[in-house]
């Protein structure tokens, strides 16, 4: 009885194609090296304790890999690019979060880590140039949405001010985009998209409020990510990365472009923004994996 229950649910799984594990779909672009290291990442998590921070592990493990932007503009057609040799930003970002999510979903293999990442960086998941969450506000509504993170928006203080977007960069600025020049009628979809999220408010911490102080503390927690705001015109967010406290307050874990790697940022998050006078402030994500 007990082995026609098992090849009963069997069957109902194949006929209603609910797959008992991820499979890699066929538009992943990932070297041996890159899919080994994501293996070994999650085997070796398994030794982690429940009580560990997953974000801030992960973070860490990917420390001094070298700075490269634009890795994913590889392709004349959009593939899920896995490079964990060379990173931005963006990048680190999202394989921290794939690795995480694996851990926490207890998914060891490489196809679930690329699922993960497929979902984390495209609307649903489909892999198209249009598609892909270019503006880290697209990125976070998308992800709020798949129930990965959230926005953390309270109290005030210390969210004292708020981001109204006016966002048209890639539309303006065809020619900084590669993919755009050589497929012109992409350009509206991703006016389009621009459109959907302008208008929108979101509250954010000046910079110059930043500080180490118990409010802050309780604010912002060790893997939440760091969205740094612009003044830029036509963008909404310039750098990313993860929160770490440390020596003397709040920190950045960061691919960092001015130290040519990923860094755990030395200087104070304070002393990093007041060098950079189109940063205004930061948002704040947290990573929902406890």
């Amino acid at each position: 009885m007990k082995l026609f229950r098992i090849i009963f649910i069997a069957t109902l799984l194949i006929c209603y194609h609910l797959p008992l594990s991820a499979q890699l779909t066929g538009t992943e672009s990932y070297s041996k090296r890159d899919s080994a290291k994501v293996v070994e990442l999650l085997e070796t998590a398994k030794q982690l304790k429940p009580s560990d921070n997953l974000v801030i592990h992960f973070a860490r493990q990917l420390l001094d890999i070298p700075y490269v932007a634009k890795t994913l503009e590889k392709y004349p057609k959009e593939r899920l690019i896995v490079n964990l040799t060379q990173l931005d930003c963006t990048t680190y970002v999202e394989n921290v979060m794939a690795l995480t999510l694996c851990t926490k979903n207890k998914k060891t293999t490489f196809a679930d880590f690329c699922r993960y990442l497929r979902l984390l960086r495209y609307r649903n998941g489909d892999v198209s140039y249009v598609k892909r969450l270019h503006y880290f506000t697209e990125w976070i509504e998308d992800n709020t949405h798949m129930g990965f993170v959230k926005e953390v928006s309270k109290p005030n203080p210390p969210f004292t001010q708020s981001q109204k977007l006016e966002i048209n960069y890639m539309s303006t600025h065809v020619g900084q985009y590669p993919m755009l020049v050589k497929n012109p009628e992409w350009v509206k979809d991703i006016a389009k998209m621009e459109n959907e999220l302008n208008g929108r408010e979101y509250a954010y911490i000046p910079k110059g409020e930043i500080s180490n102080t118990e409010l802050f503390w309780d604010t912002i927690h060790d893997g939440d990510i760091i969205a740094i705001t612009t003044n830029k015109k036509g963008l909404d967010i310039s750098h990313i990365g993860f929160a770490i406290w440390g020596v003397g307050g709040l920190h950045m874990l960061n691919a960092s472009q001015v130290r040519h790697k990923v860094v755990e940022e030395p200087m104070l998050l304070f002393e990093y923004m007041q060098k950079h006078p189109s940063q205004t402030g930061i948002r704040i994500i947290r990573p929902l994996v406890e």
